[in-house]
């Protein structure tokens, strides 16, 4: 889910921090994808009779397509992208996930009901929903993965969180997930619409991804990192109920006014119910410090494809065109020569503008942001 109305209201607060950007401008950028987020969509994108995203024992293969084909033309221009996967759930998260479960579950009835009344168009939006990301589907991405040569990370916990502890030490670029909640865990930066943006039709429909900057997005709040989170909290995330009348723009003049989510809570409860159970707190250290690996115990490599490995898996296990793959395998190849090549400013140390002195202004400023320059992402 992420954060509810969260992207809205920086389009209308804090607007610098979100840029359209060209793919090629990510030219040798390593770049951290939620890899589940990515899964899921080719998994709900499945056409009812499209053979080619099924094998001939009928099992569901978009996944494999979409990564192999998509990967290849990351890498093709020059983008080193890592997948990160989830772990175990937080236990906070239960309440989301149950209702995830139920939905399904109403999908699934749904579904059956179109299909028995011949009903193709509800069939199809209905069984779109039922698509989940499971034990096998990660493992058969993880396998084609590390065939492809790309380093794959298997977090504690959040995907997400993992993600942003990989920007917070300068070992990635940026996180690629459509869960703006990538922001509020700490990413320096997020790019929303990456793999859509890869699309051989992507140019001619206008879409381009959309990179968030949280520096930019504290300055232009007037907002703390910490102010940044309970803002979030109060707009509704995975780990707890929202509060029914308030929307995330009410949040953010409550978070104004009174500076945390405590005296937020405090007016809110004079007009609104708020949930018996909010844990409000466990949620803000669940952002603040999540279970994450070690900067130092992550190390990303990426590596030759095997070929014959590929041909194996995608060719002859799940009945892909052997030409298209092998073709496609051709291209993979090339692009390690160019995804390897680093960018100009790796090579230079980028001195930062000096900021206004902070007692100068009345205003109380948003910590800034300090990134190391010097390393290659």
């Amino acid at each position: 889910m992420g954060i509810k109305g969260l992207t809205k209201l920086l389009g209308d607060y804090a607007p610098s921090c979100v840029q359209q950007q060209e793919l090629k401008n990510y030219f040798g950028r390593k770049i951290a994808i939620d890899a589940s987020m990515n899964i899921y969509q080719f998994l709900s994108a499945v056409r009812a009779g499209a053979d080619n995203l099924r094998n001939e024992a009928g099992e569901v293969t978009s996944h494999l397509s979409g990564l192999f084909y998509r990967t290849t033309r990351l890498m093709e221009l020059g983008i080193m992208p890592c997948y990160v996967f989830d772990g175990k759930p937080p236990e906070l998260k239960s309440g989301e996930l149950s209702k995830r479960i139920e939905a399904r579950r109403q999908a699934e009835a749904s579904a059956a009901l179109a299909k028995e009344e011949g009903d193709v168009e509800a069939y199809e939006k209905f069984n779109r929903r039922v698509n989940k990301v499971s034990p096998e589907v990660i493992e058969q991405s993880k396998r084609l993965l590390r065939l492809m040569g790309i380093p794959i990370l298997e977090a504690p916990e959040e995907a997400e969180a993992q993600c942003a502890s990989l920007c917070k030490e300068n070992l990635v670029y940026a996180t690629a997930s459509e869960d703006m909640d990538s922001l509020t865990f700490g990413s320096s930066k997020v790019i929303r619409q990456l793999w859509v943006g890869a699309t051989s039709t992507a140019e001619k429909k206008g879409i381009h991804p959309l990179e968030f900057s949280l520096e930019k997005a504290l300055l232009e709040l007037n907002f703390s990192y910490e102010q940044f989170i309970d803002l979030c909290i109060l707009c509704g995330c995975d780990y707890l109920d929202s509060i029914r009348g308030i929307g995330p723009y009410k949040a953010f003049n409550l978070i104004r006014k009174h500076g945390n989510l405590e005296g937020a809570l405090e007016e809110i409860k004079e007009k609104h119910d708020v949930p018996d159970h909010f844990p409000y707190d466990k949620a803000r250290e669940l952002f603040l410090k999540p279970k994450v690996h070690s900067p130092s115990s992550v190390v990303l490599e990426w590596s030759p494809p095997d070929e014959q490995g590929i041909i194996q898996m995608l060719v002859h296990e799940s009945n892909f065109n052997e030409d298209n793959i092998r073709k496609a395998l051709k291209r993979l190849a090339h692009s390690k020569h160019a995804s390897s090549q680093g960018r100009l400013e790796n090579f230079f140390s980028i001195k930062p503008k000096e900021q206004q002195d902070p007692s100068t202004d009345k205003k109380r400023k948003a910590p800034v942001f300090s990134p190391k320059r010097n390393k290659r992402r």
